[in-house]
């Protein structure tokens, strides 16, 4: 079982200086000669309004995840996105954020067009049902106490042998189709799935 522990993560600053990023996941994981990716997964600290960094030939989903509003305008249309509830748009489009109640922290996922497809959901864990993460799928803690292990207690990790191990805000579990990591706690996770684009999105 793997977990990404966010207190781990270097910050980079944004090429603005309006903010910065925390890359959580990234797929291929090591660079490519060119510094490409096909899809990208990273939470961002925003504390000036301005423009967002545009990139060509990807789609994005992005959610509030602490603060309460963020202001987009994409290509001169204002969205108004309220904490926990995602929103998708071009990365080819011109964007800018307003920030009317303050600072905020948002959970983005990039992917490129015609290679993956990325989406975003939040839910309430329970203490009671156990939340599987299967292959191609990443949950990130985002608020509450939650704990973590895997289904059957053979995989190589943290938290082998079936022993649950506890989550820190903004931790991320790697899915897994054998042995698929189990979440159980009180609070909010975040379920980001990259699946492969079929062959009509190609």
């Amino acid at each position: 079982m793997e977990i990404i522990r966010f207190s781990s993560i270097r910050p980079e600053p944004w090429r603005n200086g309006g903010g910065v990023t925390r890359e959580i996941a990234r797929h291929p994981r090591e660079a490519s000669p060119d510094g490409a990716w096909d899809w990208r997964v990273s939470i961002a600290e925003v504390g000036k309004a301005g423009d967002f960094s545009a990139f060509p030939g990807m789609e994005r989903v992005i959610s509030v995840i602490d603060g309460e509003l963020l202001v987009l305008t994409v290509d001169g249309e204002e969205h108004a996105m309220e904490r926990y509830r995602p929103f998708r748009f071009s990365g080819d489009a011109a964007t800018s954020s307003a920030l009317p109640t303050g600072d905020i922290r948002d959970l983005n996922v990039i992917a490129r067009r015609g290679a993956f497809k990325g989406y975003l959901s939040i839910l309430e864990l329970s203490k009671k049902r156990a939340h599987p993460v299967f292959e191609g799928q990443l949950a990130i803690l985002l608020e509450g106490k939650a704990s973590v292990a895997d289904g059957a207690g053979d995989s190589a990790g943290e938290g082998s042998g079936g022993e649950p191990v506890e989550l820190g805000r903004y931790d991320a579990v790697v899915g897994s189709d054998e042995a698929s990591p189990e979440l159980l706690g009180r609070g909010f996770v975040a379920i980001v799935s990259l699946d492969p684009a079929g062959p009509a999105e190609s």
